[in-house]
């Protein structure tokens, strides 16, 4: 059971939250470039603000894409999920000039919610390199029962102190919110799948382990 409980309105309510939060920023862009484009008609202007509606709205595509498998319901229709496709989309979504993915994975059909997991991980490992780095992905066994690693190396990489408890199912004195509920989200997913999640410093590596 988890040490926190959670009703199911408030993990739906909190995770769009979430989400909201992570679009905000590209879509305002598009927004932003669309006034330029309208009241502004100098061409280098224009130039410019079509390439930031250009450049934001990849963004965008690639956070829903993410989204949509890490945080919803996407390929519902069946209990598994390609985790090419895991791959294609993480890389999409955290891979620029500075964070680049070392993916370790083999190319299996795997549980929905332990590619769910992985993406949750994921997410969880980027944030503890926010001036970039590498990301190394590698599975811990293999099969159905397959239990996985995201290692994130990187300048002054740190675990977060809100982190380790969430992820271990304690949301602590100040409660969640939308900040906060996607490690605990990856807690419920780990539960879900019979597996323990956890992280901790190695050296100068940030390692988020579900096994």
């Amino acid at each position: 059971m988890s040490g926190t409980p959670i009703e199911a309105l408030d993990l739906a309510a909190l995770l769009c939250s979430r989400v909201c939060h992570d679009l905000i920023s590209p879509v305002g862009a598009i927004v932003n470039g669309l006034e330029v484009l309208a009241e502004d008609k100098d061409e280098e202007t224009q130039a410019f603000a079509l390439e930031l509606i250009k450049k934001s709205a990849n963004t965008a595509s690639a956070k829903l894409q993410f989204c949509r498998i890490a945080f919803g319901a996407a390929g519902s229709a069946g209990s598994q999920i390609d985790t090419g496709d895991a791959e294609k989309i993480s890389r999409g979504f955290l891979e620029d000039e500075k964070t680049k993915i070392a993916w370790n994975l083999p190319r299996v059909l795997l549980a929905k919610n332990r590619v769910k997991l992985l993406l949750n991980m994921l997410l969880i490992a980027g944030q503890a390199i926010p001036r970039g780095g590498q990301l190394t992905v590698d599975p811990i066994g293999d099969g159905d029962t397959m239990g996985l690693k995201v290692s994130a190396t990187g300048t002054n990489a740190k675990v977060l102190a809100t982190v380790p408890p969430l992820l271990a199912g304690e949301a602590g004195p100040d409660g969640l919110d939308a900040h906060r509920i996607q490690p605990f989200y990856a807690h419920l997913l780990a539960q879900a799948c019979g597996l323990t999640a956890s992280i901790a410093m190695e050296g100068d590596t940030v390692v988020v382990i579900a096994q």
